[in-house]
Formats: structure tokens, C-alpha cells, sequence
């Protein structure tokens, strides 16, 4: 590792960035040398300032400061390292995939070099969560920086037609906050999970004997992350067909079919209507009557999601929020984080909380002994949520709200609305 290399990218890749992509782009380079000597340091810098944030400075309100605990905060940067890295190649699969739908050539490394250089932004400006109120506004900021990197760098790495690299930064960003996020909800998940052995890498292996060999266990978290950038080359195509034709209908069933094959659905999904879903929903729960209800359906980028609310109150103060939600587009995701997500149980002076699997179903439930509140939920199907929450006499009665839900018919459903590429 050359620290003194490293600082003077990241310094021109920032300052300079009109003539430091083309550099970049026709420099030699492997895939275990770009992580050895670039991606495996410049990605750890928010994270491990995001650990001293949360576990050593910590973060303070109305005159209280909290603190993640040391062995938690080791546990969750060392799982959001590992994942980070994990994300960097998944992204770079998909760039690679995309390019001959944007113009562009194919070239693994090149990908690879995209992501990198562009994320650098990001990376650096993560930094700053250690300064207080500000901070947030210099990491998002950098995030933005690294948008624009990125619409610079297509046309250099991938050799992309200026016109185009619009286009195709538009949608590596969208799926690489989709897939941000999922990380992010993966890791605050997990933290204080102790049994971490192995997963930090998601069935990744870097190294070799001519220093440029990757294998990918299929069957991991990385090599079903991996499959999603196959999926989208052949969504992608058909993406942009429809961007040729101007028909806008073409293009928006064209980025449903983007959304699909990135979320692991493989096809369009209609989530449930907004009166069928909210059929589930009880008129009572034991002695809590229904004060109100509602239902919606939302569409965005593609992926449609619905959601059924009621409310439960009874006259003693008891009280009750139940909620069903159709994943619908996004089940592919669902899936996957229940399939990354461990097992944890944490028991505190208060109460306790936990995540675990029952029959096939991620269940999560959560509840304070001092106020006499928590929640449970159950995912039905990989891609129904069912949550119940509030102030009851025990847990009990937030598990016997959500078996009033009639839950062998909705998991039955988990199939309804799907269209398959």
C-alpha cells in the first residue's frame, strides 16, 4: 500500500476531476490491487469515524449523551466494512452490465475503477458524522459530489457517449441507494450480534496467484447480490429501446422491469389493492375496539408497496397500532434481508429485544417491562409484514394481535400481482 498514491487520487479525483478520469481510466489495474490499494482503506475512513462517533464521542440531546457499546460498535463497523465492500463489487457487476445498454463497453476492471473514484466523495465527506449538527450536511453533500464524479467518469471508464452518461448515472444511483439502504437496515439490525464469524465478506474471496482472482460462492449473500447485475443487462436493453422510441408507457413498464430484476423480483409486481389488503385488518382485538383505519397503495421508480393501518383502544388507556404491509415490487428485497439478517437477543434492565426465525418467517419482537410498551412482527411469505405495537399488559397481547390477522390466507398471496419478465 502506497498512502502517498492514495492521497494524491484522492486529492485530483476531487479537485481535479475532468483530468484525473482520464488518467485513471488508462492506468493498469487488477481487482484485488484496486481493493488492496485503494477501495480497502479510502471505504473504511466513514466507518471507522462513524464507530467513534457512536461509541467513543456519542452523540448528545437535552442534556444526555448516549453511547453505542464498545463491543456493538466493533461488531456493527467491522459488518458495515464488510458489507461496503461487498457493495462496491455488486455495483461495479451492475455498471459492467449496463454499459452496452448506454453505449458504453463492457470491462470488469474498468467497472470496478467507476464505482471507486466516484465514491470517493462520499467516502471522505463520511468523515465528517464526528462534527456535531453539521456533519450530516457534509456527508450528504459528499454523496451529491459523488453523483457528479460519476456522470463525469462513464464516458472515460466505461467509454459511454457523453449524451448518454446522464441516463445511465440516473440509474446506477438509483440502485445503489436501494441497495445502500438495505445495508444500512442490515446493520442497525444486527448490531450486538456476537456470532459474526464469516459473514462479513458474504461468500467473497479476493486474491490468487497472479493477484487478480475473485471467486463468488453462488449460493451466499454476495452471489445472489452478484445475480442481480446479470438480470439487469437484459432489463437494461429493453430500457433502452424504450428510451429510443419516446413512448413514455414503453419506458416506465421498461424501469419497472429494471426495478424488478435489481430488487431479485424478476418481474413486475402489483402490490395488493388498497380495499383487499385492509380486509385483513379486525374490527376488534379482545376487549380494544377499532377507533380507525386507512389503506394506501404508492408507486415509485417502478416498485409498487401497499399498507393497511388500524388503530385499537379500549377504556382502561390500552392501546394498539396494527400494521400489514404489501412489499410488493420490493420483495426481492425483503427476501434478501431476511436471508441476511442473523438471529440476536439482547436482554436489557427494561426489558428485552430479539430477532429470530419461526416457521419460516423472520419475526422481531421488543418490550420495555417499565412502560409496558413494545411491538411484534412477522414477515409473511418474504414479502408481508405484519406489526403490532403499543401499550398493553404484555407482549402476549401484541402476539395475539397479530394472529387475529388471518395469516395462512395473505402468506397464500405472496404470489398475487407478480408478472414475470
Amino acid at each position: 500500500m502506497d498512502s502517498g498514491k492514495i492521497i494524491e487520487r484522492v486529492k485530483a479525483i476531487l479537485i481535479t476531476p475532468k483530468t484525473e478520469w482520464p488518467l485513471a481510466a488508462t492506468e493498469p489495474a487488477t481487482t484485488s490491487a484496486l481493493y488492496a490499494g485503494y477501495i480497502a482503506i479510502v471505504a473504511a475512513f466513514p466507518i471507522v469515524a462513524g464507530f467513534l462517533k457512536g461509541s467513543l464521542i456519542g452523540t448528545s440531546a437535552f442534556g444526555m449523551t448516549v453511547r453505542t457499546p464498545i463491543g456493538m460498535g466493533i461488531v456493527g463497523m467491522l459488518l458495515h466494512y464488510g458489507l461496503t465492500l461487498v457493495l462496491v463489487y455488486v455495483m461495479a457487476l451492475i455498471i459492467n452490465a449496463l454499459a452496452p445498454t448506454f453505449g458504453g463497453q463492457k470491462d470488469m476492471v474498468q467497472a470496478l475503477k467507476t464505482v471507486a473514484y466516484a465514491w470517493t466523495a462520499s467516502w471522505v465527506a463520511g468523515i465528517a458524522v464526528i462534527v456535531p449538527w453539521l456533519g450530516w450536511l457534509i456527508a450528504i453533500a459528499g454523496g451529491i459530489y459523488s453523483i457528479y464524479l460519476l456522470y463525469l467518469g462513464l464516458p472515460y471508464t466505461m467509454k459511454c457517449p457523453a449524451e448518454k452518461a446522464g441516463g445511465y448515472t440516473a440509474v446506477s444511483v438509483i440502485i445503489a441507494i436501494v441497495l445502500s439502504w438495505i445495508i444500512g437496515m442490515i446493520v442497525i439490525g444486527v448490531i450486538g450480534t456476537a456470532a459474526m464469524t464469516g459473514v462479513a465478506m458474504g461468500g467473497m474471496h479476493i486474491g490468487g496467484s497472479n493477484g487478480d482472482s475473485v471467486t463468488v460462492d453462488s449460493n451466499s449473500t454476495l452471489g445472489k447480490l452478484a445475480a442481480i447485475g446479470q438480470r439487469a443487462e437484459q432489463a437494461g436493453k429493453e430500457l433502452d429501446a424504450a428510451q429510443k422510441s419516446g413512448d413514455n408507457a414503453a419506458q416506465s413498464a421498461a424501469m419497472g422491469k429494471m426495478m424488478g430484476a435489481v430488487s431479485g423480483s424478476n418481474g413486475a409486481v402489483e402490490a395488493l389493492a388498497p380495499d383487499q389488503i385492509k380486509a385483513f385488518l379486525p374490527d376488534s382485538l379482545g376487549n380494544l375496539k377499532r377507533t380507525s383505519s386507512s389503506a394506501q397503495r404508492n408507486n415509485a421508480m417502478g416498485m409498487q408497496v401497499s399498507d393497511a393501518t388500524a388503530e385499537y383502544a379500549s377504556d382502561n388507556g390500552q392501546h394498539i397500532t396494527l400494521e400489514i404491509t404489501d412489499t410488493g415490487g420490493a420483495k426481492g428485497f425483503m427476501a434478501m434481508a431476511a436471508a441476511m439478517a442473523p438471529e440476536e437477543e439482547k436482554e436489557t434492565d427494561h426489558g428485552y429485544e430479539k430477532t429470530y426465525t419461526a416457521d419460516g418467517n423472520m419475526v422481531h419482537e421488543e418490550w420495555n417491562t417499565q412502560s409496558k410498551s413494545g411491538e411484534y412482527s412477522v414477515v409473511l411469505g418474504k414479502r408481508f409484514t405484519v406489526k403490532a405495537s403499543g401499550t398493553t399488559d404484555s407482549i402476549d397481547q401484541l402476539k395475539q394481535a397479530v394472529a387475529a390477522i388471518d395469516q395462512g390466507k395473505l402468506e397464500s398471496l405472496k404470489d398475487a400481482g407478480v408478472k414475470s419478465n
